[in-house]
């Protein structure tokens, strides 16, 4: 039997245990399900899309935003939004 070394972040890991139990795999099970699918399907077992925040608009709205803040000498203010 193969063994894989990974390394995820830990709140990854936590939520994705938690996940599994809810439905009664172990996470290995559950990675085991993954690769076996992969490999029969030849394909990622679900949809993959890009971070819409990446996407070609959203960068270049980004950018003339940084040209008009260095234009004015702007700051950038957090906000919260969970309250």
């Amino acid at each position: 039997m193969a063994q894989i070394s990974l390394r995820i972040e830990d709140e990854v890991k936590k939520k994705a245990e938690e996940a599994c139990a809810d439905i009664g795999l172990s996470l290995s099970s559950a990675i085991n399900i993954y690769l076996k699918k992969l490999g029969r399907e030849k394909r990622i077992p679900f949809e993959v899309s890009v971070d819409p925040f990446y996407s070609e608009e959203n960068m270049s709205r980004l950018r003339k935003s940084v040209v008009q803040m260095e234009a004015t000498e702007s700051t950038v203010h957090e906000m919260n939004f969970d309250d």
